[in-house]
């Protein structure tokens, strides 16, 4: 654990922070390796029910840091900037793969591979003076950290490609109307409202939670039939948990349910 990426466990929340308030939180080598490890350990620890990810300082992330770029004087072989580049970007995969519920916390701005992150996620609530945009095109680059995957699964091809070409900055309530925001709240209630969402996230049916998540990643490439056979697994493998148990017997008993995520 480091620093520059900051994590707290508290009530089955991971909270994960990308801490360089004086950059944006703009990405660099250890701010993505952080990412990557905090990542993972969200998706093996089984303290962990949900996730939480934020910037420090007002600010979601502005992507990579292009004054850092420009000051490079012998960039490495294309091969081992490849390298590099794919190790970063598996903190994306590990957000959008792992059987747990995350939400990004957007506030300041989100763009580039700041942006790819976040749509990484599964719940994204934006401040409302919050801009959102992709960024790449305005600097030379096409996209990483899975963004141009996410945007054109979220809200197809056509607009993905208007988002990515023409590069516009949104605001949070245009993003919500477009479907790649869940909640725009006032900027004073951002943190208090994406912790509240998350926090009940990771006090719900985890084990449900997982092979809900993992039931729509499914849809996202398999096969109807393919889908048909894993909803019929999975949902199996939830009449057994004891979560569920918990709920059916609260229904009975007309009371809210009390979770353990077991």
């Amino acid at each position: 654990m480091s620093d520059i990426v900051l994590q707290d466990l508290e009530q089955g929340l991971l909270t994960i922070t990308m801490n360089r308030p004086e950059r944006r939180n703009a990405l660099n080598p250890e701010m993505t390796r952080g990412l990557v490890e905090a990542a993972r350990r969200a998706m093996e620890d089984r303290e962990v029910r949900a996730v939480l990810l934020k910037g420090a300082g007002g600010t979601f992330c502005v992507g990579g840091d292009v004054k850092a770029m420009a000051e490079v004087k012998e960039p490495p072989p294309l091969e081992d900037k490849v390298t590099q580049l794919r190790r970063g970007m598996e903190v994306s995969r590990l957000l959008h793969i792992m059987q747990k519920p995350v939400v990004a916390q957007i506030d300041g701005a989100a763009a580039g591979a700041g942006l790819s992150m976040a749509l990484a996620c599964d719940l994204r609530v934006a401040s409302a003076s919050a801009k959102i945009t992709t960024a790449f095109a305005k600097v030379g680059y096409s996209g990483d950290y899975g963004g141009t995957f996410f945007l054109t699964h979220l809200l197809g091809s056509a607009k993905a490609r208007e988002l990515y070409l023409l590069s516009p900055v949104l605001t949070a309530k245009e993003a919500h109307d477009l479907g790649m925001v869940t909640r725009v709240v006032p900027d004073a209630e951002v943190d208090a409202a994406a912790r509240e969402l998350a926090l009940s996230l990771a006090q719900g049916p985890s084990i449900t939670l997982g092979y809900i998540k993992k039931n729509i990643n499914n849809a996202e490439t398999l096969s109807l039939e393919a889908c048909f056979d894993a909803e019929a697994l999975h949902h199996s493998r939830c009449s057994d948990t004891a979560d569920h148990k918990e709920a059916a017997r609260a229904f009975v008993e007309k009371r809210a349910a009390v979770f353990t995520g077991r």
